[in-house]
């Protein structure tokens, strides 16, 4: 009987998931969240969370059960709110509506929720279980769980390369490696990011906007340059009329008063950070990034960022967009030293997808 429950559990909890994935990237600051109603093995209501200020993914399913709602089971991916924010406490809804039992993917870290929503429910007579599916719905969460339950955002380091590992030809040339459907993938995902970063010799190669383009792109996201001593010119596109505004500039402790005095003056941000022999330390913009709210953060740099962050342990994800073409000798590696030169101290992971975009293909692999 337990097993047979257990099954069933999984199965309702995998379809809110699913609900739940339709919301990812547009919900910011709010979760991704799917909600489920059975009574007697019957969907009975269902719906996700499409956006802040909108009606959480729990009262969408409970608008469409109704009545039906009493004594039925709710499953719901994050543990409901009990708080008054943009929209009534979710807990509230369920005890009105009679839910006899809720399961829950995984507790909400947020401080304001933290465990208070599935005490006020347990409160309330509704039997709460906990942990079905959890390892999943922390994915489905991605970087807003991270952000409230580890104080960081998730790091994504997107890499465009030749099959054979090279970011550029010799001169330093890598318009374009990939092809356009790559490249589209890119601005979706800018579009469901907070901030984008890259470092200084990118902005100075290549000159980038950073922008999310010809995607449905609900906010741009926050654009950051590493730029330790404040050298990049102020011609950059990055600082002109248009961009300067939502743009950071990262700097160390020693980087010139009037070069950030004319950063400033064109209202871009400048952040003063510890910085070390690599430049800014990635974990201490990873959390004035996480200060900013920002869940996840895309690394768009060179081999030098993308290098320096992997070995302080801070990406969490590597997408790796593959190009058919060969480089050899003398192209640009898209990863420098880790300071693993043997196999078995090798950094590891596992690949989570791999797919063909376009003419290239496209390797997600999570970081252990």
């Amino acid at each position: 009987m337990a097993n047979l429950r257990r099954e069933q559990d999984e199965r309702f909890m995998r379809r809110a998931l699913k609900l739940a994935a339709r919301g990812a990237g547009r919900t910011w600051p709010n979760p991704a969240v799917g909600a489920v109603l059975v009574r007697k093995g019957e969907v009975v209501g269902e719906g996700w969370h499409r956006a802040a200020g909108l009606p959480h993914a729990e009262a969408v399913a409970l608008a469409r059960a109704g009545r039906r709602a009493r004594g039925a089971t709710l499953y719901v991916t994050l543990e409901p709110c009990a708080h008054d924010g943009r929209t009534p406490p979710c807990t509230r809804a369920v005890i009105s509506a009679g839910v006899r039992r809720c399961v829950v993917g995984v507790r909400d870290p947020h401080a304001i929720v933290d465990g208070r929503g599935i005490a006020e429910l347990r409160s309330a007579g509704v039997r709460v279980d906990v942990g079905i599916c959890a390892v999943a719905a922390r994915e489905v969460l991605g970087g807003y769980w991270q952000r409230h339950a580890l104080g960081r955002p998730r790091v994504t380091w997107k890499i465009a390369a030749t099959l054979d590992g090279r970011i550029a030809d010799a001169r330093g040339h890598a318009r374009w490696i990939t092809g356009p459907a790559a490249r589209q993938r890119v601005h979706e995902l800018r579009a469901t990011s907070q901030a984008v970063v890259i470092g200084a010799r990118t902005a100075r190669r290549d000159d980038p906007r950073l922008t999310a383009r010809g995607v449905d792109a609900r906010r741009q996201p926050l654009r950051v340059v590493c730029d330790t001593r404040l050298r990049l010119p102020l011609t950059l596109r990055l600082f002109s009329p248009g961009l300067a505004r939502g743009t950071v500039v990262a700097c160390g402790a020693a980087a010139p008063v009037a070069r950030e005095r004319a950063l400033l003056a064109r209202g871009i941000e400048v952040w003063r950070l510890p910085a070390g022999p690599h430049g800014i330390r990635p974990a201490a913009l990873a959390r004035r990034l996480a200060q900013r709210d920002c869940h996840e953060v895309l690394l768009e740099g060179g081999s030098a960022l993308g290098t320096t962050w992997v070995r302080a342990g801070v990406v969490d994800r590597l997408m790796l967009f593959a190009a058919p073409r060969l480089l050899g000798r003398g192209g640009l590696d898209w990863c420098g030293p880790l300071g693993a030169p043997r196999l078995e101290t090798a950094r590891s992971g596992r690949i989570e997808s791999c797919e063909s975009v376009g003419t290239d293909a496209l390797i997600v692999m999570r970081l252990d």
